[in-house]
């Protein structure tokens, strides 16, 4: 008996030969079958195939108990059962469902893989209208919050400012010293073969300052702090968080999307030169240990190899690479519907278009800026 004083299920097997009984009783409950399942499997595999089932004293079942019982007949009813009439209703639905056939696959038709570029056209168009959106939304926040100074939100911007700059300084150095180090490495295998040794100086400094460094880090932003404001969004989506500050009447807006979105266009450029300066540094230890070229040479050299316009343009691309990591992290945090497989989904689609996004517009920067800050033309 268990707390309520509710009989355990029991299985008695009666008989021998073709005159075997068995006969079950008790409570046949997900409750109490749970803690017994095991035992109660055994002791079903110990029946034989020809039996008469007796559910007659079984005081209650519930669909655990019945689907137990009509998976181990095979899903049809055996030959011989007494089954009570209070049971008969729960049995038949069982009997329906086993019955019931799949329906057929429908043949593919030649419009098909037209009609699900359609979809994913629209897929897109929605998801441009919703992040227009939503850009158009802080757009006015920004406009009231300059009319009403006083309601800026600078005590989230200065926490979200530590979370997405400072706290992801050391696995940027870490991955970028080691970029650099593989660059170095890589490069000087190939100008030692045509004495161009000296050049490496050239292709480390506008590989990483002007393209490598801002992609490299916006890369590791977006898998870092992107899917964490999707998340915590969602989170707080999930938890009817936001509808409370719906309720309080404050702006989810300014005080959640805003100040991630000005913390993080803030902090990418000194991220992007951070990284960069740490790769140059790889670089250069790698390059000192492969063609024996001294540091004071190499810092020499990296100015005359590296106008001072490349620097503005790796820190241009860093603040708007954080800028549209921000906006869709934030639209797709926001995306989020009240259950756990919309927050994980929604946190992969975050990640995998904000790194689409920033590879889309790097590309973009490349031919706009083409004719800037080279050295030779």
């Amino acid at each position: 008996m268990d707390a309520l004083g509710r009989p355990p299920p029991e299985i008695r097997i009666e008989g021998k030969g073709e005159q075997v009984r068995v006969a079950l009783s008790g409570d046949w409950t997900l409750r109490l079958l749970s803690p017994l399942l095991a035992d109660i499997r055994q002791r079903l595999a110990q029946v034989p195939q020809i039996c008469v089932w007796d559910l007659g004293e079984i005081s209650r079942l519930d669909s655990f108990g019945s689907l137990l019982l009509w998976q181990h007949w095979g899903r049809r009813r055996p030959p011989q059962l007494a089954l009570p009439d209070a049971l008969e209703p729960v049995f038949a639905r069982l009997a329906a469902l086993g019955d019931a056939s799949l329906p057929a696959t429908p043949p593919y038709r030649f419009l098909d893989g037209t009609a699900q570029l359609g979809r994913m056209v629209f897929a897109i168009g929605h998801h441009l209208i919703g992040f227009t959106a939503l850009v158009g939304q802080i757009l006015l926040d920004l406009a009231y919050l300059l009319r009403y100074r006083g309601h800026w939100p600078f005590l989230e911007m200065s926490a979200n400012f530590y979370k997405v700059g400072v706290q992801a300084m050391p696995v940027t150095a870490l991955v970028g010293f080691l970029i650099g180090v593989v660059m170095s490495y890589l490069s000087a295998l190939q100008l030692r073969a045509f004495g161009a040794d000296v050049f490496i100086v050239n292709i480390l400094g506008l590989g990483i300052i002007r393209e490598l460094g801002p992609v490299l880090v916006s890369v590791l932003v977006a898998g870092r702090s992107g899917s964490a404001m999707t998340a915590q969004i969602g989170v707080m989506r999930v938890t009817e968080e936001i509808d409370a500050l719906t309720t309080m009447g404050i702006s989810r807006h300014v005080r959640l999307v805003l100040p991630k979105v000005v913390a993080l266009t803030l902090a990418m450029p000194l991220l992007t030169l951070w990284g960069s300066a740490v790769a140059i540094f790889g670089g250069m230890v790698s390059a000192n240990l492969q063609l024996d070229l001294s540091f004071d040479y190499f810092l020499n050299a990296l100015p005359r190899a590296v106008p001072v316009a490349n620097v503005v343009i790796g820190l241009a691309k860093g603040a708007v690479f954080g800028l549209l990591i921000a906006l869709v992290a934030c639209y797709f945090g926001l995306r989020v519907k009240p259950n756990t497989e919309s927050l994980s989904a929604n946190t992969t689609a975050s990640v995998v278009s904000s790194i689409t996004v920033v590879i889309l517009v790097d590309a973009v920067f490349a031919i706009a800026t083409r004719s800037i800050g080279l050295p030779y033309r």
